[in-house]
């Protein structure tokens, strides 16, 4: 089964998600707005995409020196993480726009970064959304190697470290993702007809070659570079990428604060909403470069409880949210600053490294 067997309290008792969703709802009445992106969305997908491909294009004219082009790799690298996003996140949440064509349309830059939209959809939105940080549920936290992310999970001698090496391992992510998505559609597609397979591991190998292609092959045939300066750029676009997508996601969920859960017998004791609160944290919530960057991904209690409301409106829904929460009386996380978040996150590091 792609989906585990658990189950959450299903009886809202105190009314809190009722009242929320009723008062979230009056705030897009009263204001006259709709809960995607609209055309502000596609604008910042110019913008972020152009992030990620204007340095490309200044690489392959030619120019300038291997200095300027590893910077160039950095600058795309950083790109390449705005665009999954502030990009391809909302649409494949399919909060881009109102229009499903277009949803579908942005989703499919996650080809352009490496990914995979079917297997995005079943980890991000399915699982990682509805079973955040449950052991053996949420693979976002789950048989990480060299790392225990999860507190459920066995103690290692070698974990003892990991808040000194984790952060070299997390340049790893995107690296990393490409083997994954190849598994990850070998087991979920033994759930789907033959037909879903056939098409979902054809796609696969379809989104793999153009994006090794698109990065690797025109600098080949335009520059007068080794193979093994191609390659140094390549590592670099990635390295980065999956720096900043790591330490995004954990300041989010692997913060002292965020509850780590193992559903005893498949069953939660609480609601699916006090769920996400529980096990979600915010950072930064004044920071307008990082609201703009992140995509909002620094009001993650918001994005799990809404995930079908474009980011755009995150930073507007966040007092409503964090007010209703505190009148009921249920968790609500946020670190104000970026480094205290990352200071949570190294203690959490540290803790789960050493404690069983």
């Amino acid at each position: 089964m792609i989906t585990p067997a658990i189950r959450f309290q299903r009886k809202d008792e105190t009314g809190f998600f009722r009242e929320l969703k009723n008062r979230i709802d009056n705030y897009f009445e009263e204001n006259k707005l709709t809960k995607t992106g609209g055309n502000r969305m596609v604008w910042k997908a110019i913008g972020m995409l152009s992030l990620y491909l204007l340095p490309y294009g200044l690489i392959l004219t030619g120019w300038f020196g291997p200095w300027t082009m590893l910077f160039l790799c950095i600058w795309m690298g950083a790109g390449l993480a705005g665009v999954g996003m502030s990009v391809m996140h909302d649409a494949c949440h399919g909060a881009f726009s109102e229009k499903r064509w277009v949803n579908k349309l942005f989703a499919r830059s996650m080809y352009l970064v490496g990914g995979n939209v079917y297997n995005w959809k079943i980890q991000h939105n399915t699982l990682h959304h509805t079973f955040t940080n449950v052991h053996h549920a949420d693979e976002d936290i789950a048989g990480k190697a060299f790392l225990r992310l999860d507190r459920n999970d066995d103690l290692k001698s070698t974990h003892r470290f990991q808040h000194y090496y984790a952060f070299a391992l997390y340049t790893l992510m995107t690296i990393a993702f490409h083997i994954k998505d190849f598994r990850q559609v070998w087991n979920w597609g033994k759930d789907t007809s033959r037909k879903v397979f056939i098409r979902e591991f054809t796609m696969l190998i379809i989104g793999k070659l153009f994006f090794f292609a698109f990065l690797l092959v025109p600098p080949m045939l335009l520059l007068d570079v080794t193979i093994w300066q191609v390659l140094i750029g390549f590592l670099a676009i990635n390295l980065t990428s999956g720096f900043i997508l790591s330490v995004i996601f954990q300041l989010a969920h692997i913060v002292e604060e965020a509850e780590q859960i193992k559903a005893e017998e498949g069953q939660i004791d609480h609601i699916f909403a006090v769920h996400q609160l529980k096990t979600t944290a915010n950072f930064s919530p004044r920071s307008r470069f990082l609201t703009w960057y992140l995509g909002g991904l620094n009001f993650q209690v918001e994005h799990h409880l809404f995930p079908n409301i474009c980011h755009l409106h995150y930073k507007h829904l966040a007092p409503i949210v964090e007010k209703t929460a505190r009148e009921f009386e249920v968790s609500y996380h946020i670190h104000q600053t970026f480094g205290s978040a990352l200071g949570s996150h190294m203690r959490m590091l540290k803790r789960l490294g050493t404690q069983p």
